[in-house]
């Protein structure tokens, strides 16, 4: 295990070495070491201290909840306390009305059968209910009833650990155990170490990028393993762009890494990339969604290599158009392949940001730097 360690840590080390010494843009890349490296310490000062109000805030409200005063509360005061739990536990709590008398609760209105026992419920544990009247009428279907239509459902509440995003408080504390497992298992040097400080390192990772565990490793993430969004501005109206983008053929002049895209049906498109080590990738991807002059969407096809989706706004601004690129894809061990890809100078946000900007210089100049130097504004047209 000590030579496994060393191995990694060795190859890590001697990677990071060679990527910032490198003579031709070592330089650029320790600047950008450096400045992220201020925009870190800014974040972690920032985190500490929503974090530390956070826990202070939930100790307050654990304190009163066990201590505070029991006496009689506000009918008005009440009212509110539970018209603000029926917004968490049900999908029209418009619908619902609520009055108070000592303590005692009345709801009266039409309500969803599915939620009915959790309205209930949920009503009842709010602090100073002494009684809940039931005055609910229950509907297993909306058709009938108007103040029922509309609204999203509320997903049953889950405990905060299982939720996707986690309070600065929880990141915290549950960041500072997952240290105690790494250094605990590093101290063993042996499997059972090995195994504890891999899920403390995972627990970590899920803290600090605030991911679920699916994404952080891509299993099961579907097409949101990473979110990569970035908008620029270009030179050309809307239309013009949009039509730019449906000619499949236009990709590889300012994708860098794209060798070919061609139509493979109706709707479909055909991608062949640049892959590791020198390799190809093909994949499949269908338009989803297609307004002339105003949004592209698409996305993989079931059984893809790669599974991904992405969106393109046009929206005009100051005679020209802002591009708004929205890009979802799951690489191989999800975010944390990713992270290991931008070590490694394959940062997929960085190529996005080098693609725009050679399809800005494409468009407002005619030329380009990706496998297709030079092309004529001719072809917006």
């Amino acid at each position: 295990m000590r030579t496994l360690s060393t191995a990694v840590g060795g190859f890590v080390l001697g990677a990071a070495t060679v990527r910032l010494l490198d003579p031709r843009s070592g330089a650029r890349r320790r600047a950008e070491v450096l400045q992220k490296g201020v925009h870190t310490a800014r974040d972690a000062a920032d985190f500490t201290g929503r974090s530390l109000r956070d826990l202070r805030n939930r100790s307050r409200g654990i304190w009163h909840s066990l201590f505070g005063p029991r006496g009689p509360v506000d009918d008005d005061v009440l009212v509110e306390r539970v018209r603000s739990k029926l917004g968490r536990v049900c999908s029209h709590a418009g619908a619902i009305e609520v009055a108070a008398h000592e303590g005692r609760v009345e709801l009266r209105g039409p309500v969803l059968a599915a939620e009915y026992q959790r309205v209930l419920e949920g009503v009842a544990d709010v602090l100073g209910v002494s009684a809940v009247e039931d005055r609910l009428e229950l509907h297993k279907r909306t058709d009938d009833v108007p103040a029922l239509r509309g609204g999203a459902g509320r997903p049953i509440p889950r405990p905060e650990l299982l939720q996707e995003n986690w309070a600065p408080g929880t990141r915290l504390l549950v960041g500072t155990a997952a240290a105690g497992l790494i250094g605990w298992g590093a101290i063993r040097r042996d499997i059972v170490g090995a195994g504890v400080a891999g899920i403390g390192a995972l627990l970590l990772a899920r803290c600090i990028a605030n991911l679920p565990v699916r994404r952080l490793t891509g299993a099961g993430a579907g097409r949101r393993g990473v979110d990569v969004r970035k908008s620029i501005f270009v030179a050309g109206s809307p239309d013009e762009l949009y039509r730019f983008f449906m000619s499949a053929g236009n990709f590889p002049r300012f994708m860098e890494h794209v060798r070919e895209v061609r139509i493979a049906g109706e709707g479909r498109w055909h991608w062949r990339v640049d892959g590791p080590a020198g390799s190809e990738v093909e994949w499949d991807a269908e338009v989803t969604r297609a307004e002339p002059g105003r949004l592209l969407s698409w996305r993989t096809v079931p059984n893809a290599s790669v599974e991904s989706s992405g969106t393109v706004r046009f929206t005009p601004a100051d005679g020209g158009t802002r591009l708004d690129v929205r890009l979802t894809y799951n690489p191989p061990l999800g975010a944390i392949g990713h992270a290991v890809a931008a070590l490694f100078g394959s940062d997929p946000k960085k190529q996005l940001d080098d693609d725009l900007l050679r399809l800005k210089s494409l468009v407002e100049q005619g030329k380009g730097s990706g496998r297709e130097q030079q092309v004529t504004r001719d072809l917006l047209r």
